[in-house]
């Protein structure tokens, strides 16, 4: 039934008209571009010239310590949140369990179903407070966000320390709280703001500056820091080194080159060798490097690592159903997000949201725990964390409570392991239901939480649901095939791949993800087809859970490739025009004026210049930024002054590092009438040499520009070097949602 549904929305989807609707306001004007250019003016080219070879040397060593400095913070991070979560949810579960064991003998299970709504809401209540209420940028896992930042798009407040802080306290509180999300994909997330804190040398939230990495406030060196540490927090979720440095190459940085790809690996390594080390301290086993990330997959071994070349078309088809049932589910929470989008808008309505989450998912993992008659012998080889005997015989357990009364890393862990005939089907199926749609009304909740346990317990769920029902239907094969067919833990790990590769699309980082979890190159293959069968599918639905969800935030979001049919669109088509220019020497009252103009809110500015007593048309010169004129303003560097005060400081790169990143708004600048009156000279300090394009360009190729480049503003001129138009983030994200996709925004925003 279920694949009938898509079928009308695929056929819309191919039938999209192509003309696009030319409507700005569709993409949030809170999104600005980040300037990943550098701003090659005679300030920046006198300081790289006066630098010597030993300088530069220095800076290149400073760049290592940065990133170990990443890896070692992040991992710290990991620990915290590994150890508390674990301490918090021990106490949480163990009270439940005698409560339960209590009430079984004498009556009144009602009550223990209370204590576990009334523990779980309580810390979801918590973890949504501080994230509706404080800094609601800290829900969810983050990883759009992060995306979007290395995609060239400044997110508000992204990578603060108060969103940091924020992160980690919700996350623990989302965790223990039973919700039906991970902790790992926050970790990239907290990372990233490590990341962007440590390369500064400064926190501008605590406004203490250690006068240190000056040289690193800028767009461009912050870029590659973040990669670092969003590679850094996949390390430490997962023990995943290479893993992590793969994820920031697939799904985050937009720029690369070979000395990137060692210092982020060297903060992965970092970071994952830090976590190893602690926990080994903390669990008493110092020096047993042994939790190489926050879930451990566990060990495969035996036959459960053995697969023959009949069974590739059975893992191909299980990624088929993993990209179908991630397209469900990335479906119904598209809809569920406008929803919320339209009603749920108030911190206060967000907290009761998360609040209901909450006290549903524990009646129903209560509910199907009691009514479950799955029981299973207790013997000394399980490693059943918290067994709940509830009805079953002595030295029974039941086995439902395996799956919902644990952490989500436990339960994944035992679906991998647990010996062939631990679950049933029944309770596999009907466990991988109701947790489908816990966990799709989950994502998206005022909390912080990841979608990447949650994805991986649903697929080991019906994983090893496939791999009992194909042994059981093939047990009257020969014995042969039975020995194959025997271990459905194999059958889980595809199953998860399979499902996680459906809803976040993620394929070469993910294969290797998976197999350094796993700790065993063998499945290396067949994960492999399972994640490329699982998006081939999921993408002839529906898009990934990440981009959908940057859509919906009207997030001016550039994909690695320019839309398949805009050969026929030029930069005169979407570039924005008139364009508003500044004279190289210009009126101080004219900046201010144009700076203070709330309907342009333009952040560059082209530079022209007039031939003396001549008639013909301003030539470009050069380009400007918002940020350089107001830091110039804020330090009165006017014509006039600089005559009258000869021994005034000259302006240096070191005032504009010194504002970075939070530059004054216009409106705190106090500019006297007088100094209205006064010129600015901005040779210094533009951009001599800003990119340009003819009005004829193609649309692939501007694109193109801005992808490779990380341009923020590209200036479109005639033959004779006049400026005719800007070209910006926004209008080539407009042009390549298309006329679907913007309809989509405006259906989110009515």
């Amino acid at each position: 039934m279920f694949f009938f549904m898509f079928f009308p929305l695929q056929d819309s989807l191919r039938g999209r008209p192509k003309e696009i609707p030319h409507n700005e306001k569709l993409l949030s004007l809170k999104y600005e571009s980040l300037d990943y250019d550098n701003i090659e003016n005679q300030l920046f080219l006198e300081e790289e010239r006066r630098m010597s070879y030993m300088g530069f040397r220095c800076l290149e060593i400073s760049r290592w310590v940065v990133c170990g400095l990443i890896g070692i913070l992040t991992g710290l991070i990991a620990c915290f949140i590994d150890i508390v979560v674990e301490q918090l949810a021990g106490i949480k579960y163990q009270l439940i369990k005698e409560n339960i064991e209590k009430f079984t003998e004498t009556g009144g299970l009602s009550i223990s179903l209370i204590l576990w709504a009334v523990l779980n809401f309580t810390f979801v209540m918590v973890g949504a407070i501080i994230v509706a209420f404080f800094e609601p940028i800290a829900a969810g896992s983050g990883i759009p966000q992060i995306k979007c930042y290395l995609n060239g798009v400044k997110i508000p407040r992204v990578v603060r320390l108060k969103t940091l802080v924020i992160k980690v306290c919700g996350v623990i509180c989302s965790v223990v709280g039973g919700l039906a999300v991970g902790k790992e994909g926050p970790m990239i997330h907290s990372g990233a703001v490590v990341a962007a804190g440590v390369s500064q040398g400064r926190s501008t939230s605590l406004k203490r500056d250690f006068k240190i990495f000056e040289y690193f406030r800028r767009d461009t060196e912050k870029r590659d820091f973040v990669s670092a540490g969003a590679a850094a927090g996949v390390s430490a979720a997962f023990g995943a080194p290479v893993g992590g440095v793969l994820f920031s190459l697939e799904e985050g940085a937009s720029f690369w080159n070979q000395m990137l790809t060692w210092r982020i690996f060297f903060a992965s390594m970092i970071s994952t060798f830090t976590l190893n080390f602690v926990l080994s301290i903390y669990h008493s086993h110092a020096g047993d490097l042994s939790n190489p990330g926050l879930i451990n997959f566990g060990r495969f071994e035996g036959d459960s690592v053995t697969y023959n070349l009949y069974e590739i078309p059975l893992f191909i088809a299980m990624g088929a159903i993993g990209g179908f049932l991630g397209a469900l589910f990335n479906v119904l929470n598209y809809w569920l997000t406008i929803f919320r989008i339209r009603y749920v808008h108030r911190p206060c309505l967000q907290v009761m949201e998360a609040m209901l989450v909450a006290a549903v998912t524990a009646t129903v993992s209560f509910t199907m725990i009691y009514f479950s008659n799955d029981c299973q012998p207790l013997g000394p080889e399980s490693t059943e964390e918290y067994p709940l005997q509830l009805f079953c015989a002595d030295g029974e357990y039941n086995s439902m409570a395996t799956a919902f009364f644990n952490t989500p890393e436990r339960s994944v862990r035992s679906l991998f392991h647990n010996q062939p005939g631990t679950y049933n089907p029944l309770t596999l199926g009907l466990f991988t239901l109701t947790y489908f749609f816990l966990a799709c009304w989950t994502y998206g909740l005022a909390v912080s939480a990841g979608v990447f346990i949650p994805s991986l317990l649903i697929g080991a769920a019906w994983g090893r649901l496939f791999g009992i029902l194909l042994a059981s239907t093939s047990s009257g094969g020969a014995q042969h095939s039975n020995a194959i067919w025997a271990d459905p833990g194999k059958y889980a790990l595809i199953g998860a791949a399979a499902q996680l590769g459906g809803i976040v699309r993620m394929t070469l980082s993910l294969t290797v993800i998976m197999v350094e979890a796993t700790g065993n190159v063998t499945y290396g293959l067949p994960i492999m087809l399972v994640l490329m069968t699982a998006k081939i599918v999921g993408d002839y639905f529906e898009e990934g859970l990440y981009d959908i969800h940057i859509k919906l935030q009207s997030v001016p979001f550039l994909h690695w490739e320019a839309p398949a049919t805009s050969h026929w669109l030029t930069a005169r088509e979407v570039m924005s025009s008139p364009v508003t220019c500044l004279n190289r020497i210009e009126k101080v009252g004219t900046i201010v004026d144009i700076l203070s103009n709330t309907s342009t809110n333009h952040n560059g500015f082209p530079v022209v210049v007039q031939v003396l007593e001549s008639d013909e048309p301003a030539k470009l010169c050069g380009l400007i930024l918002r940020s350089q004129l107001i830091v110039l303003l804020k330090h009165k560097v006017f014509v006039e002054l600089a005559r009258s005060r000869l021994t005034r400081r000259k302006l240096q790169l070191k005032d504009f590092r010194d504002a970075y990143p939070r530059f004054p708004p216009i409106q705190s600048i106090h500019v006297s009438q007088d100094e209205r009156e006064c010129m600015m000279d901005l040779t210094e300090f533009m951009n001599p040499t800003p990119y340009t394009v003819p009005q004829e360009t193609s649309l692939p190729r501007v694109f193109k520009l801005f992808r490779a480049l990380g341009l923020r503003h590209l200036v479109v001129a005639d033959d004779e070097n006049r400026v005719v138009g800007l070209v910006t983030r926004k209008d080539l994200a407009r042009y390549h949602l298309g006329k679907h996709g913007l309809e989509e925004l405006q259906l989110a925003q009515t």
